[in-house]
């Protein structure tokens, strides 16, 4: 199996049917708030004298979704029932291996000013992740989250607790959406992690708003 062998340190559920997977952080990881991994698993039995197989490793990329990554770094995990990978993951008990590759992509917060961070659903996660690492680095920070059933309360309550705007929206509250992007969208660099029709529906929302959709970084889970 290619890619770097990891340990998996813990995992904790973080919301209904959403576990963070905290990771140790291979010699020579780098990343930065808003990069992705690329993470191989096998998902089921394999004896340790068996030959994995290429066709038995499942690929999937996730976001990370913790501000640093100087010891350990974090990742969520949607869990889909029906999927190959997740409710593996989400059963880990801490102390496997798993393997990376990365970090990839090239939209990154590197400290340096304020930051509106949009997320639509699994995009919590590197949302979170930038306004701590905002907040951190003492600037300022909004968190615009549309989700039902939201993950990282705790996190959010805690940005909110030391002077970040959080606004929280039903999924098909998209008014409100349009509104908190109104209000928001000038207040720092805007970054926005969703699927397609979420991030689809924030770029029209700062068009409306007077807003360059093209100067927002904007990362489209598909």
């Amino acid at each position: 199996m290619e890619g770097t062998p990891v340990t998996v340190e813990s995992v904790r559920e973080v919301g209904p049917g959403t576990v963070a997977l905290e990771l140790e952080t291979p010699d020579g990881f780098d990343a930065a708030p808003g990069q992705f991994v690329l993470l191989r698993a096998v998902p089921w039995d394999v004896a340790d004298d068996e030959e994995v197989d290429e066709d038995d490793v499942v690929m999937r990329h996730y976001t990370l979704s913790s501000p640093s990554v100087d010891e350990t770094f974090e990742i969520t995990v949607g869990i889909d029932p029906d999927g190959d990978l997740s409710p593996w993951l989400a059963d880990l008990e801490g102390g496997e291996t798993v393997h990376i590759d990365g970090p990839f992509g090239t939209i990154t917060y590197e400290r340096d000013e304020d930051v509106v961070a949009v997320a639509g659903g699994p995009g919590v996660g590197p949302a979170v992740s930038i306004a701590e690492a905002a907040q951190e680095s003492g600037h300022d920070a909004v968190v615009i989250y549309q989700d039902d059933e939201p993950a990282h309360v705790e996190r959010l309550e805690a940005l909110e607790a030391a002077g970040v705007d959080v606004v929280l929206l039903d999924s098909d509250d998209d008014d409100g959406l349009a509104d908190a992007i109104d209000t928001h969208h000038a207040d720092g660099q805007l970054y926005a992690f969703g699927f397609e029709s979420f991030v689809t529906a924030v770029a029209d929302a700062i068009e409306d708003a007077g807003g360059d959709s093209d100067e927002a970084l904007i990362e489209n889970f598909g």
